[in-house]
């Protein structure tokens, strides 16, 4: 055909003869020393995580020109200890605490490599093609379990919350267009769409953005007196009225960022009796609470949502990147709607040949599910259970020094793993980023800024499983010693 470039018969001779590239033949000669050399190094990194910089100043040079013939992966090894290694801080680590930044167990790591050098693309359950994608079905079943969850929910894994968010409300787009006898994935949005909320994450506000809805298309409900960073149901249910039996999104919180805070997901329940709305939970890190029954009532009644979004490389403590979605399986249509390889025939019917790929946005996809699968197998119902209530545990432990010391005060109250705080006095307003960032450069413990009902604050996280009481001294002491350092008084 015209325009269509034909191979020429004179490659070189190595490609004629099906040669492999020496430095890649001499890597494949070499893998069983380069994996040992790797999983040496990995030992050698875990069992110093503790002393490991959470912070680095080293500057790092972006500059290196491209070699031609390769260096091998044992050489290009040494590089990276050389140059980059030692500006890798211990975000895996025990005191680090921003971000809500988890860590990863002994049995993530197990399938995190395993997915790797398994290398498979998990879309289809067709033998044919692999099975790698019941492995995931299986994984979120297991996680339902762990939840406490019902089956009637389907999900599958995606990079982290903002993908989950967004594929959650990517469906909800979908079924608020079917609801005014419009389909918005196939011929776009005509038609405003109502969205509520109180305190979405910065992730929701940017899915708003992605799907064409808007960042800033949404109505703020008022937050819950007392120091509160839940949805008043009385504001909630007026601004309902207000839209006069119209259709809405509403997107509610099972931990927000500053503080862990949750909606009243029973009042919800009862609001959804009466009104047409889609039940949006972003459940992040705040879902994990589920798996302690000191903690589980906060997410009472979260079973009746349509969608919920659940991180896995925070309180599961596997390896970036992994989150996985939740989608109620009556809403299957409007997420193959959604999300359906229409110009792939070959796939077939997507309702009766199973494809991730008529599921959610990513086509390429990695076995994000297989670290899942092997940490809830390796450490079960118990384990988490462990993790979590470990995790707040040591939040009060640090809860109990910013309460104690009169050089700090709270900001709110620490309801889950998430402490909020700042300097004394607004006098020392100004000097809050200063502190942090002279805290953070000393490398032994990791905290975020934030603002909080507008003054400006700092955020420890816990969901990392090593963390302990010596941590907790360690920061402490790290904390007192800045005081100090910096005449903060």
């Amino acid at each position: 055909a015209a325009g269509v470039p034909v191979l020429s018969s004179n490659f070189n001779q190595s490609n004629q003869t099906g040669q492999m590239n020496p430095t890649l033949q001499q890597d494949l000669n070499e893998i069983e020393n380069i994996l040992e050399k790797v999983k040496q190094q990995g030992i050698d990194f875990l069992n110093a995580i503790d002393t490991v910089p959470t912070s680095t100043q080293n500057p790092i040079t972006t500059n290196r020109n491209l070699n031609d013939s390769g260096l091998g992966a044992l050489t290009a090894m040494e590089e990276f200890n050389q140059r980059l290694a030692p500006l890798l801080v211990s975000q895996a680590g025990p005191r680090y605490w921003g971000f809500v930044t988890g860590g990863v167990t002994p049995a993530a790591i197990v399938g995190d490599w395993l997915t790797t050098i398994y290398d498979p693309n998990a879309q289809s359950t067709n033998a044919q093609g692999g099975v790698s994608a019941l492995i995931e079905i299986e994984t979120i079943n297991l996680l339902l379990q762990l939840f406490d969850l019902p089956k009637s929910f389907l999900g599958g894994f995606v990079t982290g919350a903002t993908m989950s968010n967004f594929t959650c409300l990517a469906v909800a787009r979908q079924w608020f267009g079917k609801q005014l006898g419009l389909d918005f994935a196939k011929n776009g949005i005509s038609a405003p769409i109502n969205i509520l909320t109180a305190t979405p994450h910065s992730s929701s506000v940017k899915c708003l953005a992605m799907l064409g809805i808007g960042s800033q298309n949404f109505t703020k409900i008022k937050t819950v007196e007392g120091n509160r960073e839940a949805l008043d149901i009385a504001d909630l249910e007026k601004n309902i009225k207000n839209l006069n039996g119209q259709p809405f999104i509403l997107i509610s919180s099972a931990g927000t960022v500053n503080t862990a805070d949750f909606d009243d997901f029973d009042a919800i329940n009862k609001l959804k009796e009466k009104y047409n709305f889609w039940w949006h939970i972003d459940a992040a890190f705040g879902g994990f609470a589920a798996c302690s029954p000191k903690y589980k009532q906060l997410v009472s009644g979260w079973e009746n949502a349509d969608s919920i979004t659940v991180d896995c490389h925070k309180w599961l403590n596997v390896p970036y990147e992994s989150a996985f979605y939740l989608v109620k399986e009556k809403h299957i249509n409007l997420q193959v709607e959604t999300f359906q390889n229409s110009n792939a025939p070959y796939l077939g019917d997507p309702l009766e040949n199973f494809s991730y790929l008529n599921f959610l946005p990513e086509n390429s996809r990695r076995l994000k599910a297989l670290p899942v699968w092997f940490s809830l197998l390796a450490y079960g119902k118990e384990g988490f259970q462990d993790i979590v209530e470990n995790s707040v545990a040591m939040a009060l432990q640090f809860d109990e020094f910013i309460t104690q010391n009169e050089g700090f005060e709270l900001l709110a109250p620490t309801r889950l793993n998430n402490v909020c705080f700042t300097l004394a006095g607004e006098h020392n307003q100004e000097k809050v980023s200063l502190f942090l960032t002279h805290l953070n450069d000393k490398e032994k413990v990791f905290m975020t800024p934030t603002v909080y009902q507008n003054r400006k604050g700092i955020r420890a996280s816990f969901v990392n499983w090593r963390t302990n009481e010596n941590d907790i001294r360690i920061a402490i002491e790290e904390m007192k010693a800045s005081i100090l350092e910096l005449g903060i008084e």
